[in-house]
């Protein structure tokens, strides 16, 4: 599925002392499949933006076309926009209120007017999908849960819905490291597996890095920067000029590079950096 953003703007209290431009001229192509990493400061826009990709905020002008169907024209219905793209806020686990962790994950299949047969699969498949095992958790309350469990059934709510374009803001904030890690790799696993557009937004340069086919940097509302990530994070004064960083691992590279050591700096995750160092001192011995 295709994502087609075309000169996209949004104003929150318009024509008050309160003005403010969240989007500006926003325009971005997303092909099919892509994994699309999204960052910037806090009021940079990338909230702004994923919400109209939902349907939940409208433009002020501009247009969203998503497989061929423009979501802003005023005959399009929300449902059908819904179908198509699934939002994950940040902390879903609070939007979680069924008594089952079944019957939280099957809320959006029920309202698609689904059969019973049809919503059971859906349920148990979404549920299996982000890692939990459906005969363990499926009768029990989702507020017995732990935090990481809470936000897989909350993600699971929302694939259930099998949308073609999955969207996550922040998906692993406040979460401990292990959960963090037990949540990101789930859904690489999603995208691995069945090939759907994802677009995550996160503060975590390391995340992106690691997990998407590119970035969008956004700042004050515009777009900043759109690329792979080694073309992004070399990059890095400018990045730094938004008030950004770079991966810590690429930093560490890129100061071996600057000392003499004849190593990669397109580098972002440990594994890569500890293969990296290993093959130069390999070569320094021959």
């Amino acid at each position: 599925m295709s994502i087609r953003i075309e000169n996209l703007k949004h104003v929150y209290n318009k024509n008050t002392p309160f003005e403010t431009i969240a989007l500006d001229d926003v325009t971005i192509a997303i092909e099919k499949g892509e994994f699309i990493g999204l960052i910037g400061h806090t009021g940079s826009g990338k909230s702004t933006l994923v919400q109209h990709l939902n349907g939940i905020l409208k433009p002020m002008s501009g247009k969203i076309i998503i497989n061929g169907l423009d979501i802003t024209d005023k005959k399009v219905k929300l449902r059908e926009v819904r179908q198509k793209v699934g939002l994950v806020f940040q902390y879903p686990e609070h939007q979680l209120f069924e008594e089952t962790v079944y019957k939280d994950v099957a809320f959006g299949p029920i309202n698609l007017g689904l059969s019973e047969e049809e919503i059971d699969q859906r349920v148990k498949e979404a549920i299996e999908w982000v890692g939990l095992n459906f005969d363990e958790v499926k009768d029990k309350s989702p507020f017995e849960l732990s935090g990481g469990q809470k936000r897989r059934v909350a993600i699971a709510g929302v694939v259930a819905m099998k949308p073609d374009v999955l969207i996550l803001d922040e998906p692993t904030a406040g979460l401990d490291p292990k959960a963090r890690d037990d949540i990101l790799e789930q859904i690489k696993n999603l995208h691995d597996r069945y090939k759907m557009n994802i677009i995550l937004v996160s503060h975590s340069m390391e995340d992106i890095a690691r997990l998407v086919d590119r970035i969008v940097v956004m700042h004050k509302g515009k777009i900043a920067l759109i690329g792979k990530p080694n073309e992004v994070f070399e990059k890095a004064e400018f990045l730094e000029s938004l008030g950004l960083g770079i991966p810590q691992i690429t930093t560490l590279m890129n100061r071996l590079k600057n000392l003499g050591i004849p190593v990669r700096n397109d580098i972002f995750t440990i594994e890569e950096a500890k293969k990296e160092i290993l093959h130069w001192m390999g070569r320094k011995k021959c």
